[in-house]
């Protein structure tokens, strides 16, 4: 955003500013002044008169990184440069961000301090012995990465109180069974001090014995947190610190204290006496998040050598633990210099910038270009080259951060200052004729007022007038709102509110006007073709109406007879409104039920539906003008309704088939239903002909057999019956 000048502006969203006198609308308040840049310019700000500050960086320190090969000149750790440049300073303005790159380079043959904490509870008697000649084996196999490398050696067992051990005198001599020879129990031993003699750890570890416990998770992490706070007692340098952890068992944190009667919080501070932690009965367990904090500052990066059992519970541990790596330990710790060496690979492979905490409204985002061009986003990098995009959101007072890579003592520091006002306040004009008489500094087009004094030309004084004389000036017609509720009264005369939106503004002498309540039409304000000014739409030329979107425009109403509406019809806002209710289509040319629509369409329906018909060779190009629609049978097709006119049809095809359809337009859309079976008229079938006929044939004979038969029988009895009676006569005839 960018300012229309006004006093004092704060860098929030904006410092764009306007030193124009008269830019401001009555009501507006000083604050309106700062506004987007092609806001500024709409509202007739001259480019000369915009002020657009912008942020700045200095580089302050930009040493080289060190480029030597192993085995060259030997260099101090403090003349080797890993990170460039060291410190610069950059200049913030609000919303906008500045990029910064870093580049990091790991310096070849660079010094290696590796300190051994090892768990010695009984569990782990084999593995002892076989760190006993760990010293010489490990500094011949560190060899190959650096020339200069020292290691030392630590051991834990639990803290010296119940329930972690036993306390009867017996037990606190030789915490193993009779038969087995082990030291008394302790918390954390700091055996070996840093050292570059292999021997010398070979014969000190030597001569460490066993102890026991307990309870299975041991007191690792009281001993991680001497060894990281105890930095004179274990000989840190200020290079790469590596603490291998080793153990077999799980760990206590922070609150299992209270079971031995332990409620101190771990302090974090150093409590070596004689090479032994002497405060593990008095400060619980340190928690995940203060170890983490510890190792961070102390820039040490801890390798995790644990039995596969426990590989799941460390793992979860090491996604807590930034630079952390776990290996896995064999039974017998057999593995461990090729699991250190892995572990140390493992962890030089990847940078990970981290930065102290940043003002508020400040972010760091980080982008890393690696060797191999692979670019990632995100708030841990990889090595190589970093682009740092820093962004404040508000303004602040000058402060510094400090960027670092995880385990090194390398640094940047960044001083930020911030951009808070514009540059035209350093020619104000103090005790101005233009502030009423001298009583403000009239600066960036506006008057800052003297102690004292308000208004916007310092006209009035905080003692002169009541508070309810000066808001009667400041309430329309008497009413009981001050300024409408749309801003605040001072010095009798209302300052409008401003708005989140910078496009939209109150105005008027009680704010009773605004830019963005008028009448939309299609979501938008005046329907895109006005100004809203004081809740009014003033339309555009061609256009009225109270949301701007009726056009005066008659040419889209004109039809193709160059007729306006065909004659059919009155054009209203660029729009047809058919006062014939056969007609209707933008320009009231369409008649869907007008006598001969079926026959129009008949030929287009039937290629469109069945494929057949005088177009259906040239269907696709003639007949593509309306949606065609099948339905299942004459029921389906749509009936009539006052929204659009429609027609029902029904037409006969070259094979004496009727087909039927409806035709209708609906909202210029044409849309054609038609049932998709034909109706024709069925054929004869010869077979049940033939067989009526043969059967009609048959059963006449055999009715006339029938017939015949009934007559024989009838006649036969007659003549029975005659004989019989001439017969009798013929006796009487002979007596």
């Amino acid at each position: 955003n960018l300012t229309c000048l006004d006093h004092i502006i704060q860098v929030v969203t904006a410092v764009i500013f306007t030193v124009h006198q008269e830019f401001l609308k009555q009501g507006e308040p000083t604050s309106a002044r700062c506004d987007e840049l092609e806001s500024l310019r709409k509202r007739g700000c001259d480019a000369a008169r915009i002020e657009n500050p912008h942020g700045s960086q200095k580089i302050l320190k930009n040493k080289a990184v060190t480029n030597r090969k192993k085995g060259a000149e030997k260099l101090r750790p403090e003349d080797i440069t890993q990170i460039q440049p060291q410190k610069l300073s950059l200049n913030l303005r609000s919303g906008e961000p500045q990029n910064i790159k870093l580049k990091f380079k790991r310096a070849e043959d660079y010094p290696i301090d590796l300190y051994y904490l090892m768990d010695l509870s009984y569990s782990m008697k084999d593995d002892l012995e076989n760190v006993k000649n760990l010293g010489t084996s490990l500094m011949k196999e560190m060899s190959k990465i650096t020339s200069d490398f020292r290691i030392g050696f630590g051991s834990f067992v639990e803290k010296t109180v119940m329930p972690y051990i036993s306390t009867t005198p017996a037990k606190l001599l030789n915490p193993c069974t009779v038969d087995q020879n082990c030291t008394s129990p302790f918390s954390y031993k700091n055996v070996l001090k840093l050292t570059s003699n292999g021997q010398q750890f070979n014969i000190l570890v030597g001569n460490q014995q066993i102890s026991g416990n307990l309870d299975s998770p041991e007191g690792g992490f009281d001993a991680i947190m001497q060894v990281a706070v105890c930095g004179e007692h274990i000989g840190w340098r200020n290079v790469t610190r590596l603490l291998v952890f080793s153990t077999d068992a799980g760990f206590h944190f922070a609150g299992d204290g209270k079971l031995g009667g332990i409620v101190l919080p771990n302090d974090g501070k150093c409590h070596l006496e004689n090479n032994m932690y002497s405060m593990s009965h008095y400060y619980d367990y340190p928690s995940i998040a203060h170890l983490v904090q510890k190792l961070s500052e102390n820039n040490i990066q801890t390798i995790f050598a644990v039995t596969e059992e426990f590989q799941p519970v460390y793992k979860e541990l090491k996604n807590l633990i930034p630079k952390s790596a776990v290996g896995t330990l064999s039974a017998n710790s057999s593995n461990v210099i090729n699991l250190i060496v892995d572990a140390y690979n493992s962890l030089s492979s990847e940078v990970i910038l981290e930065n102290s905490k940043l003002p508020e409204g400040v972010t760091i985002t980080y982008q890393s270009h690696c060797k191999n061009g692979v670019v990632n986003e995100g708030e841990t990098t990889s090595t190589q080259t970093h682009q740092l995009s820093s962004t404040a959101e508000a303004a602040n007072k000058p402060e510094s951060i400090k960027i670092k890579p995880l385990g090194f003592t390398e640094e940047v520091e960044i001083l930020l200052s911030f951009i808070c006002e514009c540059e035209c306040h350093k020619h104000g004009i103090e005790n101005s004729d233009m502030c009423h008489n001298g009583n403000g500094t009239f600066e960036c087009g506006a008057c800052r007022c003297n102690k004292g004094r308000v208004g916007r030309q310092c006209e009035c004084r905080k003692d002169e007038v009541s508070t309810e004389d000066l808001d009667k000036n400041c309430r329309k017609d008497n009413g009981t709102d001050i300024c409408s509720n749309n801003g605040e009264c001072v010095c009798g005369t209302c300052e409008c509110k401003k708005r989140d939106n910078p496009e939209e503004r109150y105005s008027g002498k009680f704010c009773e006007c605004d830019n963005f309540n008028c009448d939309r039409s299609n979501n938008k304000l005046c329907g895109g073709h006005g100004r809203c000014e004081c809740r009014v739409c003033i339309c555009d030329a061609n256009y009225t109406g109270s949301a701007c979107d009726c056009s005066l425009d008659a040419s889209t109403c004109l039809a193709s007879n160059k007729q306006i509406c065909n004659g059919r019809g009155i054009c209203e806002c660029g729009t047809c409104r058919c006062t014939d209710p056969k007609f209707q289509g933008p320009t009231c040319e369409i008649c869907p039920t007008c006598p001969g629509v079926c026959t129009e369409h008949k030929s287009c329906v039937q290629c469109r539906a069945f494929g057949t018909g005088e177009k259906k060779d040239t269907c696709e190009r003639d007949c593509s003008y309306f949606n065609l629609i099948k339905v299942k049978d004459r029921d389906k097709l749509p009936q009539p309704v006052q929204a659009f006119p429609l027609m029902h049809c029904k037409e006969r095809d070259a094979n004496d088939c009727w087909f039927y359809y409806t035709y209708a337009v609906n909202n210029t859309e044409k849309e054609v239903h038609v049932v998709e079976t034909l109706e024709c008229p069925a054929g004869p079938d010869i077979i049940p002909i033939v067989a009526g006929v043969v059967t009609g044939i048959v059963l006449i004979g055999l009715a006339l057999l029938l017939i015949w038969k009934l007559l024989m029988i009838i006649h036969d009895r007659r003549e029975f019956a005659k004989f019989e009676k001439e017969k009798m006569n013929a006796k009487w005839d002979t007596v």
